[in-house]
């Protein structure tokens, strides 16, 4: 080793010894994979994949009120359904305030479910439609 490299490392002998030869390395390697695969096998998930699950929250489906019922055309919808078909007949009919495109200008049908609003914000839909769900037990 010349004393210029020894100078630079300070005599660190870390830096200075020769690499390991490969098989060293992997014989390591191999010891510390078989560490990994001795731990505890994890529990199971009550729930089995590919099991069929039941729609809940939004996507459930519940009766409505007579008034919603008429909307829709449907004596049964989920609350996602109900505001899909809400917006598409905003669509079609071209209910959207030109001006805030945020805002519903109601009409007979939409009144009926809106409590009689005029103008409905995008944001209200949800909680003006929770009264024509009717609670199951």
């Amino acid at each position: 080793m010349s004393s210029a490299a020894a100078r630079v490392f300070n005599g660190c002998r870390a830096l200075l010894a020769p690499a390991k030869s490969s098989a060293a390395a992997s014989s390591a390697a191999s010891t510390k994979a078989k560490s990994k695969t001795t731990k505890k096998p994890r529990a199971k998930s009550p729930v089995k994949r590919g099991a069929p699950t039941r729609p809940t929250g939004i996507s459930k489906v519940s009766p409505v009120s007579p008034a919603l019922a008429k909307f829709l055309g449907a004596p049964e919808a989920s609350r996602s359904d109900a505001v899909r078909q809400i917006w598409a007949h905003v669509k079609t009919h071209n209910l959207q305030n030109p001006e805030n495109k945020r805002e519903i200008l109601c009409d007979e049908k939409l009144k009926a479910i809106f409590e009689g609003k005029n103008a409905v914000g995008f944001l209200e839909i949800g909680k003006l439609l929770s009264p024509h769900f009717v609670k199951t037990a």
